[in-house]
C-alpha cells in the first residue's frame, strides 16, 4: 500500500542469513512469485490433533510457495476445539480476570461444554468481543503504562487466530524483524545489530523510536493490510471486533478508530504486520533501489535501527521515513529518534576531520551502544 492508497507489492524477499539461531548480519535478496499451480486453501480441513498440525502446515506451505496468495477459508482453522483447547491450556492458570470475571480455573472445571460451545458460536458468527479491562503498571523511567486485560474467551480466541495467522505472517516477515515472533528474542535482536555494525560499512546510526505507536496505528489501514492476504472476511470481523471493543476505565466504555490494546495476545502479531507494510518492505525496498552504500536494519516491535554507509542517505532516508510514517499516522519520537555518527570507521572519521571526544552512543532494547563496546 503506497502512499497514494493504492496497492503496493514490492519483490517479496526470502528469508536471510539472518537466522534466530545464527548472528550473521542481516541481507535479504529479493524473488519473484512462484509459478505454477498451488494448493486451493478453502479445501484445507482438520481431523484430529494430527490434522490440525498437518493442516496449518499446508496452509504455511501455501503462504511460503505464493506471497500473492489470498486465504479464503481460514474460521475453520480456528474453532476447532483442540486448537481452541490447546490455547486455553497456554494461558496462564493466575492471569487476571478480565471485565466478566472469568477464570481459568472456574472455566475450566466445565473445559469441554465451554470449548464445544465456543466453538459454535464462532461457527455461526454469535461469538461476540468484549470490553478490555485497563490497568496500569508502573513504567522504568516514571509514569505509569496503560495495560489491557481480555476476557478469558477473548484470550482463547485471540491464541487460536495467532497462530493460524502466524502460518502465513511468518512467511512473510522479513529477517530483520525480531520483536514477538516465535524462536526469536532480544539478544538475538542484540546479535545481529553487532555483526551488521562490525562487517558492513557503517558510518551513521538511525536509532528511532515510535511514539505511542500501539495507541495511534489506524484500524482501517490495519484491516487493509491484513486484507492483502486474509480473503476470509470471518477473520477479519474477528480482528475488527477485537478493535471495536475499546477499554471499560472507571466503569466507562471507550472506543476508537485508532490503536490495538497492549496486554492482548493479538496485539503484538497486529503490530508487527501493520509495521510490516508500513516499514520493513518500504526499507527493504529502498535499501535496494535508492542506496547506494550499505545500509543494515534491525527491528523488535517500535523500536529499530538503521545504519548507513554515507550521512547524506541517512538523511534522506530520515525525512522519507518521515513522511511515511506521517501518511499511515505514526510519528518518530523527537527525544528518542536520532542520528549519530558510529561504527568501526566513527573514530578515524572524526580525527581525519579534527573532531575532539568520542562518537556518541546510543541505547537499543536496554543495552547501551558504544563505538567497541555494549553494555
Amino acid at each position: 500500500m503506497n502512499a497514494d492508497g493504492k496497492s503496493d507489492r514490492p519483490i517479496v524477499p526470502v528469508k536471510s542469513p539472518n537466522k534466530a539461531d545464527g548472528a550473521a548480519a542481516e541481507a535479504m535478496e529479493g524473488r519473484g512469485r512462484t509459478k505454477g499451480s498451488l494448493l486451493e486453501c478453502n479445501t484445507l480441513r482438520t481431523q484430529g490433533r494430527d490434522g490440525v498440525h498437518s493442516a496449518l502446515e499446508r496452509v504455511r506451505q501455501v503462504a511460503k510457495e505464493d506471497k500473492k496468495q489470498r486465504f479464503t477459508a481460514l474460521l475453520h482453522h480456528v474453532y476447532d476445539v483442540e486448537r481452541l483447547r490447546s490455547a486455553f491450556s497456554a494461558i496462564r492458570r493466575d492471569a487476571a480476570a478480565g471485565v466478566d470475571g472469568e477464570t481459568w480455573r472456574h472455566y475450566q472445571q466445565s473445559l469441554e461444554e465451554n470449548l464445544q460451545d465456543l466453538s459454535l458460536r464462532l461457527k455461526r458468527g454469535a461469538y461476540r468481543a468484549r470490553p478490555v479491562r485497563r490497568v496500569f503498571i508502573p513504567k522504568g523511567g516514571g509514569g505509569q503504562r496503560p495495560l489491557g486485560v481480555p476476557v478469558l474467551e477473548d484470550k482463547i480466541v485471540q491464541r487460536a487466530v495467532i497462530e493460524v495467522l502466524n502460518a502465513i505472517y511468518e512467511e512473510d516477515f522479513l529477517g530483520f524483524s525480531y520483536g514477538f515472533r516465535r524462536k526469536r528474542s532480544p539478544h538475538q535482536a542484540l546479535d545481529a545489530l553487532t555483526v551488521g555494525i562490525t562487517t558492513k560499512k557503517v558510518s551513521w546510526v538511525l536509532d528511532a523510536d515510535l511514539r505511542s505507536f500501539f495507541d495511534t496505528l489506524k484500524h482501517v489501514w490495519l484491516v487493509q493490510f491484513i486484507e492483502h492476504r486474509v480473503a476470509d472476511k470471518r477473520i477479519v470481523r474477528l480482528i475488527h471486533k477485537w478493535l471495536a471493543a475499546g477499554v471499560l476505565e472507571d466503569g466507562k466504555r471507550i472506543q476508537s478508530e485508532v490503536g490495538t490494546v497492549q496486554g492482548g495476545s493479538v496485539s503484538p502479531l497486529l503490530a508487527n504486520i501493520y509495521l510490516h507494510y508500513v516499514f520493513d518492505l518500504w526499507v527493504q525496498r529502498w535499501r535496494q533501489k535508492q542506496a547506494r552504500g550499505d545500509v543494515i536494519m534491525v527491528r523488535f516491535a517500535d523500536d529499530f535501527v538503521v545504519g548507513f554507509q554515507h550521512r547524506v542517505e541517512a538523511e534522506r532516508f530520515l525525512h522519507k521515513l518521515r513522511e511515511r510514517f506521517a501518511y499511515f499516522g505514526l510519528e518518530l519520537h523527537p527525544e528518542k529518534t536520532r542520528l549519530i555518527e558510529f561504527g568501526r570507521f566513527a573514530r578515524p572519521n572524526r580525527e581525519t576531520r579534527g573532531d575532539r571526544g568520542a562518537p556518541d552512543s546510543f541505547n537499543f532494547l536496554g543495552f547501551t551502544h558504544s563505538c567497541g563496546k555494549t553494555r
